[in-house]
Parts: structure tokens; sequence; C-alpha cells
């Protein structure tokens, strides 16, 4: 993938979702997509977790494509929540769209936190991602 190696270390244990423990990352230009929410371009937010969380990847494959990468120059996500009670819609979510856009079933680094709020009230997730073009 892209210059992008994923390792699972036998001594950290399984990890506990679709990701990998490391991703190391060989490439000539290195992308940094912001935080990405549940807003469409017209600025309308999406209703619901799920829905929210569908068009912040959205918006990140969008990102992604202006710059002519794809999902497989992933090297890193960094996830948001506001309530802790969404993880495991947000692992469910992971579950269900991740083998869409790593059909290796090989998955980038990701960290999740959970934060108090975003720039706007409704806005329920927020991804980062980082990507390396070979």
């Amino acid at each position: 993938m892209a210059g992008i190696e994923y390792l699972n270390v036998k001594e950290l244990g399984t990890p506990l979702g679709p990701y990998s423990h490391v991703a190391r990352a060989r490439g000539s230009e290195h992308i940094y997509v912001s935080g990405m929410v549940g807003v469409d371009a017209s600025g309308k937010v999406a209703q619901g977790f799920d829905a929210q969380c569908e068009q912040a990847y959205a918006n990140i494959a969008t990102a992604l494509k202006a710059v002519g990468a794809d999902w497989r120059h992933v090297a890193s996500f960094t996830s948001y929540l506001v309530h802790s009670q969404d993880i495991p819609g947000y692992m469910s979510y992971r579950a269900r769209a991740y083998p869409g856009f790593f059909p290796s079933r090989i998955y980038p680094a990701h960290t999740l936190l959970i934060v108090d709020r975003f720039v706007q009230e409704p806005l329920l997730v927020e991804v980062t991602a980082t990507a390396v073009l070979p």
C-alpha cells in the first residue's frame, strides 16, 4: 500500500478494533487532512451519529481525491467523539465501512479520543487523516 507498512506488534496483543498498532510510511509527500465532520458541502449537518460518521469519511475521501490520493495512502486516523456512549456505534460503523475502504483488511493506525464538544454543538464525530504519496 503506497509505501506504507502496517504492523501489529505481538507484544502489544491483538488490536481492539480495525486498526494496526504501527504504520511505517516511506514516501515523498505527506498529506494531512484536517478534522472532517458530518457536514456536507452546503453546510448541512447530517442527522444522527451514523450519518455523521458516513459524511465525515466521505469528506475525507473527497479531500484525499483532491490531492490524488485514496484510502490506500492513509497511514493513520485520529477520531474524536463527544459522547463516550457513541464508542460502540463508532466501532460498529468502522466494522461495516472499513472493509470497503481497505479490502485487504489491513488497517491504518488509529487513535480514538473523547472531547467536550466541537465548533458546532450538533456535531458528534470528527476524524483526521494522515496519508503518504510515493
